[in-house]
C-alpha cells in the first residue's frame, strides 16, 4: 500500500512538534538552553527512528492478521516512544507535549486527494488506475487485486471519503486516518463496506456482474463475510443505485442491499470501520476462482428464487432419450431478429428431428429476475441475438451451449466488445458455440468504411437470417449436446450437493 504522499505530511507534523518543543523550552527553561538543545535533538532522533519503523515495515498482510482494533498496537508503540523521548529529557520541560497535541498534529496531517486522478486517464483500468491512484493493490494468487482498510499495509489507518459529486470524480476525495485522529466532523460508518469503482456501469447486466464478482470472490476466501453497505463509483463519480437485475443478484448472494448515498451530511468525511476496495473488475482473478464465484452466484440465485435442480441433467422422455431443452431468447427493438418467425421455424424443424428436444421461445423483456433464473436453469442450449440478456447464461448448468447472432457491422467495427459473451461463457463454465454475423444490412453506412461512426450506424440494427447456415449450425450443436448427455447417463457420477459454499 503506497503512502508516499502521507510521509511528507507526517514529517511535517514531527517538525512542527519539534518547533513547539523548542518554543516551550525557550519559554520555560531559559537557563538550560544548552541542555534543552541536546534534549530536543534526542527527541527528534527518537521520532525519526519511529517514523522509519512505521514507513518501512512490511507493506502487506492477510485480511485476518488484524483485530477489530487494528490501530491499538501502532498507537501503543507511538506512545511508548513518546514516553521514552520525554523521559530522556530528565525533566518536566516538555510535559505540555500531550497526546491531544500530537493527535491535533496528526489530524492536521490527514490529506484528502482526488478519487479520480486525471494523470492516469489513459490507464484507468490497468496499472496505476486513476481511482485512489496513490494506493497500491494487494495481490494474492488467483484472486482479484484489492485494497483493504485497516491493515498493516495502511499502517492501521481507515479509509475516509469526502464528497458525493455524480458528474466529476475529481471533486470527490479520499484519505487515510487513524481513528484517534479523524478529521473534524467525521461520520463514522460501522461494519464492512464494499467500495467499487467501475469504468462502465452498474445497470448493464454484463458490466454490473463483472464489477460485483471480485467482491464475491473475496468473501468466499474470508469466511463468507457480508457487507453492511455498498459504495459505488463510476470514474470516481458517485452512483446511488445499481440496476434491478444486479441488485436482485446481490440480494440473493448477500441479503439486503444498501447502496450508500452519503446523504447524512456534506461537511465532514465518512470514515469506514472496515472497507474493501475493488477497482479493476475481475482483474487478475484466476480461471478456477472465476468458476467458483459464478457457481456461487448461480447457486444463490436459484435458492433465492426457490428453484430445485434435483435430477436435472438426467431427464429422459418416454422413449428413454435424454431431454434437451433449447431456448430461443428473443429481444425487441435493437438487435432483434428482422424475421423472428422464420428463425423460430428453422430451430423448431431441427429440434423436431432430435428425440427428446424441447423448444421454447421466450421474450427476454417480459421476464422478472426469477423468471430469467428459472428459464435459464432449465436450458441446455440458448440461441439469442447479442445483448445484455445473454448474461443470464450464468444461471444455466455448467457446459450449457451458447449460440449468438449479430447485425451487420459488428464484425468489422465493434472491436473486442463483441466478444463479451465469449468471455461470459468462459467465466461461468459454458460452451460458446460460435456466432453468426449478418453480412447484409437494411442500409449501408454513409461514412467511409474506416470511420468509427459506422459502428454507431450499425450498432442497433436488426439481425437477418440464413436458413441453410442456421439449420446446419443448430443440427451440429444439438448433436453435440445429445452425445454429451448420453455419455453422462452411462457414467456413475455422484449428484452434486445443492448447498452453496457460502
Amino acid at each position: 500500500m503506497s503512502i508516499k504522499n502521507h510521509k511528507y505530511k507526517f514529517t511535517w507534523a514531527i517538525l512542527n512538534l519539534t518547533r513547539l518543543m523548542e518554543v516551550e523550552t525557550g519559554r520555560k527553561a531559559p537557563t538550560k538552553r544548552k541542555s534543552s538543545f541536546y534534549s530536543i535533538k534526542l527527541i527528534i532522533c527518537v521520532f525519526v527512528l519511529f517514523l522509519f519503523v512505521i514507513l518501512f515495515q512490511a507493506e502487506t498482510s492477510s485480511f485476518d492478521s488484524y483485530s477489530l482494533s487494528p490501530t491499538a498496537s501502532s498507537w501503543a508503540f507511538f506512545k511508548k516512544w513518546k514516553g521514552l523521548a520525554l523521559k530522556a529529557n530528565h525533566g518536566p520541560s516538555h510535559s505540555d507535549i500531550t497526546d491531544s497535541t500530537i493527535i491535533s498534529k496528526l489530524r492536521e496531517s490527514v490529506t484528502f486527494l482526488p478519487l479520480k486522478d486525471l494523470r492516469f486517464s489513459e490507464t484507468a483500468m490497468s496499472g496505476n488506475t486513476w481511482f485512489m491512484s496513490f494506493l497500491n493493490d494487494t495481490y494474492e494468487e488467483n484472486e482479484a487485486e484489492y485494497l483493504y482498510f485497516p491493515s498493516k499495509a495502511s499502517k492501521g489507518r481507515l479509509l475516509c471519503i469526502k464528497g458525493r459529486d455524480v458528474r466529476d470524480g475529481t471533486k470527490n476525495s479520499y484519505a487515510l486516518a487513524w481513528p484517534e485522529s479523524f478529521p473534524d466532523k467525521t461520520l463514522f460508518m460501522k461494519g464492512l463496506t464494499f467500495v467499487s469503482d467501475s469504468y462502465y456501469d452498474y445497470v448493464n447486466l454484463w458490466h454490473g456482474v463483472c464489477a460485483m464478482a471480485p467482491f464475491v470472490g473475496w468473501s468466499t476466501k474470508n469466511e463468507c463475510l457480508r457487507p453492511t453497505r455498498w459504495v459505488l463509483y463510476h470514474w470516481g463519480e458517485l452512483r446511488n443505485s445499481m440496476g434491478k437485475w444486479l441488485q436482485n443478484l446481490m440480494q440473493a448472494t448477500y441479503g439486503e442491499v444498501l447502496v450508500e448515498g452519503f446523504e447524512k451530511g456534506d461537511v465532514g468525511p465518512y470514515c469506514f470501520e472496515k472497507a474493501i476496495v475493488m477497482r479493476h473488475n475481475l482483474g487478475n482473478m484466476g480461471k478456477e476462482k472465476k468458476l467458483e464465484v459464478f457457481d456461487l452466484l448461480r447457486c444463490k440465485a436459484r435458492g433465492f428464487c426457490g428453484i430445485n435442480q434435483a435430477g436435472r441433467g438426467r431427464e429422459v422422455n418416454e422413449g428413454g432419450e435424454p431431454i434437451i431443452r433449447l431456448t430461443l431468447l428473443m429481444r425487441r427493438g435493437s438487435r432483434s431478429f428482422r424475421n423472428a418467425s422464420a428463425v423460430t421455424d428453422i430451430f423448431a424443424r431441427e429440434c423436431a428431428r432430435v428425440g427428446g428436444c424441447l423448444l421454447q421461445v421466450i421474450q427476454s423483456e417480459d421476464l422478472t429476475f426469477c423468471d430469467q433464473v428459472k428459464v435459464m436453469s432449465n436450458t441446455d442450449i440458448v440461441a439469442s441475438p447479442h445483448g445484455a440478456q445473454l448474461t443470464n447464461m450464468l444461471f444455466m448448468d455448467r457446459n450449457g451451449s451458447i449460440m449468438e447472432f449479430f447485425p451487420k457491422g459488428w464484425l468489422e467495427f465493434a472491436g473486442l466488445g463483441q466478444y463479451a459473451h465469449h468471455w461470459m461463457a468462459d467465466l461461468s463454465g459454458m460452451k460458446h458455440q460460435g456466432a453468426w454475423w449478418d453480412p447484409n444490412g437494411e442500409k449501408e453506412c454513409p461514412f467511409p468504411k474506416e470511420d468509427p461512426e459506422c459502428f454507431t450506424f450499425y450498432k442497433d440494427g436488426k439481425v437477418g437470417h440464413n436458413v441453410t447456415f442456421f439449420a446446419e449450425w443448430a443440427r451440429r450443436v444439438l448433436k453435440q449436446v445429445r452425445i454429451s448427455k448420453l455419455e453422462q447417463a452411462n457414467k456413475s457420477i455422484p449428484l452434486k450437493s445443492s448447498a452453496c459454499i457460502c
